[in-house]
């Protein structure tokens, strides 16, 4: 599993974790994150992270 940092703000998705919050269970791969996806501290777009 990997993780995705926010080149903005450095916010990290961890695919292992995923996100409780924004309804992004545990195990879900970044490619399977929908494309709507926005940032939860800054607001840009999945473009905008980078693999760790």
């Amino acid at each position: 599993m990997a993780k995705y940092a926010c080149t903005v703000c450095g916010y990290v998705y961890d695919e292992e974790l995923g996100d409780a919050d924004l309804g992004i269970a545990p195990g879900t791969l970044w490619e399977d994150v929908p494309d709507t996806f926005v940032c939860p501290l800054c607001g840009v777009g999945k473009e905008d992270f980078a693999e760790e």
